[in-house]
C-alpha cells in the first residue's frame, strides 16, 4: 500500500461515527512489587503488595481505546455498568476520551460491572508477568426489559453512524448485552443498509448470529460450516462461500498466519502477519484487528487494504507486553512503510 493511498484512507477517521455494541469490562491491573513481598502472621501465605492499580476499559471497551488512538472522531458505547465501584471507574475510564458519547451506555441496578482483574508482577529489566486473573462476570439471564432497552437503542443507530461493531464478550449466551433482541435489533439496522458496515464477534462463535459482517477464527469457521481443515486455501473457499450467503464481508483470523477476508460477490484474499520482532502478548490482537478492519472499511478501503492495516495494528499491539495494547496511525504507518 502506497503512503499516499494509506494517508488517503486515514485522512477520514476523525469524522467517522463508530457504535460499538458489546459487553464493556473494567480491566482493573494491579502492579504488585516482589522486593516488597511479606509473609501473613494470621495464614502464614505470601503477600503480594499492590503499588499502583491501573483502571482502563476492557472487553468492547479495549476496540473503543483502539478506535480513540486511531482518532476516530465519535465512539458511541452501548452497553451497561452496574451501579458499583467498579462501574464508576468504567464510566470515568470511557469519558477521559474525547468524543465518546455515553448516551447509550447505561449503569443498572440489576447488573454487576463485570471486571478482569489483573495481577502483574513489575521486576526491573523484565516483562511484566501476569498471575492468575480474578474475574467478575454476570451468570444469569439479562432482565427482558433491559434487553429490549439496548436493541431499542441499537435500532435507533440507524442513520447516526458509520459502522457498528458487535463484541459478544460472555461465555454464557444471553447474559450480557448483545443477546437475541439486539442481534435481531443489529440485523435490521444492516438490512435498511443505514449503517454501511456491521461487524460482529462472539467468543462463543457466531452460528446463532443473523446474516451481518462476521469476524471469527478458523476454528469457529469449521464448527459453523460443519468443514474441518485450516489450509488456508479452504479457509478461504468457506470464508466467500459465507460472505456470499450473508452479503455481507467475512474476516477469519489464523493467528500467526494472517488473515483471510471476503466479501459477497469478490474473491477471498489471504494477507499474511507481520514477523514477530522479540516477546509478544496476544491479549487484545483480536480487538486491535476488529477496530482497524471497521475504520478502514468505514473509510473507504478495499478488503485487501483493511486488512493489510489490521495486520500491521495487531503487530504493534502484540509487542506491548503487560497490557491490551492500541496502534496509531503513525505507528500503523511506520510498521507498513506508507
Amino acid at each position: 500500500m502506497s503512503g499516499t493511498r494509506f494517508r488517503a484512507i486515514t485522512s477520514r477517521y476523525e469524522a467517522l461515527r463508530v457504535a460499538i455494541v458489546g459487553d464493556f469490562f473494567l480491566d482493573r491491573y494491579l502492579h504488585i512489587d516482589p522486593t516488597r513481598s511479606e509473609r501473613s502472621i494470621e495464614t502464614g501465605l505470601e503477600v503480594h503488595n499492590v503499588v499502583e492499580v491501573r483502571p482502563q476499559p476492557g472487553a468492547a471497551g479495549t476496540i473503543l481505546n483502539n478506535l480513540k488512538a486511531l482518532g476516530v472522531g465519535q465512539v458511541r458505547p452501548v452497553g451497561f455498568c452496574g451501579e458499583d465501584g467498579e462501574g464508576y471507574e468504567l464510566r470515568r475510564a470511557l469519558a477521559k476520551y474525547h468524543g465518546v458519547v455515553l448516551d447509550d451506555f447505561l449503569t443498572v441496578d440489576s447488573r454487576r460491572t463485570p471486571v478482569y482483574c489483573k495481577p502483574m508482577v513489575i521486576e526491573p529489566d523484565r516483562p511484566p508477568r501476569e498471575l492468575n486473573r480474578f474475574d467478575s462476570k454476570n451468570w444469569g439471564p439479562t432482565p427482558s426489559d433491559l434487553a429490549r432497552d439496548l436493541a431499542e437503542r441499537v435500532r435507533a443507530l440507524a442513520g447516526r453512524v458509520d459502522a457498528i461493531i458487535l463484541m459478544d464478550q460472555v461465555d454464557r449466551d444471553g447474559t450480557g448485552v448483545v443477546t437475541g433482541p439486539v442481534r435481531e435489533a443489529a440485523s435490521w439496522v444492516a438490512d435498511g443498509r443505514s449503517c454501511p458496515i456491521v461487524l460482529a464477534d462472539s467468543r462463543r462463535g457466531l452460528a446463532d448470529y443473523p446474516p451481518l459482517g462476521f469476524k471469527m477464527n478458523a476454528d469457529e469457521l469449521a464448527r459453523m460450516t460443519g468443514e474441518r481443515g485450516s489450509d488456508v486455501d479452504q479457509v478461504k473457499r468457506r470464508a466467500a462461500d459465507l460472505a456470499e450467503r450473508n452479503r455481507h464481508p467475512v474476516f477469519v483470523s489464523l493467528a500467526e498466519r494472517g488473515i483471510v477476508g471476503a466479501g459477497p460477490g469478490s474473491a477471498p484474499e489471504h494477507v499474511p502477519a507481520l514477523a514477530v520482532q522479540g516477546p509478544i502478548d496476544i491479549v487484545g490482537a483480536g480487538d486491535a484487528v476488529s477496530a482497524n478492519l471497521v475504520a478502514a472499511l468505514a473509510s473507504g478501503a478495499s478488503i485487501v487494504e483493511a486488512m493489510r492495516i489490521a495486520m500491521a495494528a495487531a503487530s504493534i499491539v502484540i509487542h506491548q507486553l503487560g497490557t491490551t495494547g492500541t496502534a496509531s496511525i503513525a505507528e500503523i504507518g511506520d510498521r507498513l512503510g506508507a
